[in-house]
């Protein structure tokens, strides 16, 4: 009862940070390359009337859907929600009610909207702590509510204290910027109204929280066994297969994990200054990139015991790994491919790609940040930057097998008439670590074997 009551003092004492002005423009100019000290540039600004590539608001979404424990309630029209939940394939091992299979939103009207919807949000809030019981309750501003001003942080602080559960407002309204933003605001209101608010019982010496992975298809559950069993313990993730009193205590992990994304590099820059942890950014794609990152969380400890056990797992595993890809290997020699995709995936897939023997022509580094462009740089000898007009073009130029990228680029690799991998956020199963890079073979090989490539490749009946 004592440490209970501890925890919601600490709670209540959390202060609900609004977006303003500066913050805006510190999240927009913050630098997410280690070596960019002068010009940063990591956030487009908004634009008006620019749509494509996501609002603020799901850029906040995505950085903090997986939590399976909490509710996600957002403050709009009911428009809103059309793309709040099961936009991703975010695997949980949470035993309760997984609340990310529904979605939940206070409906703002056209009355709502003259009158204001503070009442519509507490009655909303009331209702899924009676029904629902969750852990938390995460609540997301969006533009019309934004516009209207309604006063949503004395709503929350008032229903946090009635109830004694944490609820987070992430101020994300679409109109302020584009994903990546919004991915860092929702980064903003966790590290301010969450993390530090709870004490372990224990503090493990070798203890990590992973930021930016929203374990796709599990691609988490792929290395965190072999973590596990090298002695490393996550204590939190931000925010695939997340719990929210894990990351209450994230400020007990002795390092922070980027895994391939940017998007929270100022929660964990912050989180550096603050809490005195320091972060790396690593990859888990492919055999080479996994026993590389594997080296490096173990490194940042600098224990001998723990880098020889990592030493020994690492042998083990790419040893049984070799073993199964042999077949597949055999079978994409010398096939060439495109990649097109964002982010640490334009070099981390390639890299993965390499690894079971497969010729890497080129990637689009379109959303990569300037380190990314460098370490692309390094794996593949063309760096696509305007994919609409590239693409087609070099797949015809070099003869290109295989096309893998998102969904959107499926009907380029239809119209060229060739073999087509989805390794985005779409994709059915996990490609993550050594495990992941067999299902990446498997699924691999039976595209391009595929026979529907010998009839399509043929020449056309007419033409004969």
């Amino acid at each position: 009862m004592e440490h209970k009551l501890q925890v919601i003092i600490k709670i209540q004492k959390k202060e609900f940070v609004m977006v303003n002005k500066k913050l805006i423009r510190e999240l927009l100019s913050e630098s997410d390359c280690s070596h960019n000290k002068t010009k940063k540039s990591s956030c487009d600004k908004p634009k008006p009337g620019a749509t494509s590539g996501g609002c603020a608001f799901e850029g906040a979404q995505i950085a903090l859907f997986p939590f399976a424990d909490v509710i996600h309630l957002v403050h709009s029209p009911a428009t809103c929600i059309g793309a709040s939940w099961e936009t991703r394939q975010t695997r949980t091992s949470h035993e309760g009610v997984n609340n990310t299979v529904m979605g939940y939103t206070t409906d703002i009207n056209t009355n709502d909207v003259i009158f204001g919807g503070d009442k519509k949000l507490e009655e909303s809030i009331e209702y899924i702590i009676k029904h629902k019981n969750p852990k938390g309750i995460f609540v997301y501003e969006t533009c019309v509510t934004a516009m209207i001003g309604d006063d949503m942080d004395s709503v929350c602080s008032r229903m946090q204290e009635k109830h004694k559960i944490p609820i987070v407002i992430i101020h994300s309204p679409g109109f302020v910027g584009g994903k990546n933003l919004g991915s860092r605001l929702g980064g903003e209101s966790v590290l301010h109204q969450l993390i530090g608010t709870r004490e372990p019982e224990f503090i493990h010496p070798f203890g990590i929280n992973l930021i930016g992975e929203y374990n796709v298809t599990g691609d988490m559950w792929q290395y965190t066994p072999l973590l596990e069993k090298i002695g490393i313990k996550i204590i939190s993730t931000l925010a695939g297969d997340g719990r929210i009193e894990n990351i209450q205590m994230a400020h007990t992990a002795k390092l922070n994990v980027i895994v391939c994304a940017k998007s929270l590099i100022s929660l964990t820059r912050k989180m550096q200054e603050e809490y005195e942890i320091p972060y790396i950014s690593i990859s888990f794609y492919g055999r080479r990139d996994t026993s590389n990152a594997i080296r490096s969380i173990v490194n940042a400890f600098g224990n001998k015991e723990l880098s020889a056990r990592a030493e020994a797992l690492i042998e083990e595993e790419e040893a049984k790994l070799e073993l199964a890809l042999a077949p597949y290997k055999k079978v994409l020699a010398g096939k060439k491919a495109i990649l097109n995709t964002g982010g640490n995936k334009t070099w981390s897939i390639a890299s993965a790609l390499q690894d079971i023997g497969i010729d890497v022509v080129a990637t689009s580094v379109q959303k990569a940040t300037l380190e990314d462009k460098e370490i692309c740089a390094q794996y593949v000898k063309i760096l696509i930057t305007d994919p609409g007009t590239q693409q087609a073009q070099l797949i015809d130029e070099h003869n290109i097998d295989i096309l893998l990228a998102g969904g959107r680029s499926l009907y380029t690799a239809i119209k060229k008439k060739i073999a087509f991998v989805d390794v985005n956020q779409e994709k059915k199963v996990s490609y993550g670590a050594y495990a992941g890079l067999i299902n990446l073979a498997i699924d691999v090989c039976n595209a391009v074997n595929n026979r529907v490539f010998k009839v399509v490749g043929a020449e056309e009946p007419w033409g004969k």
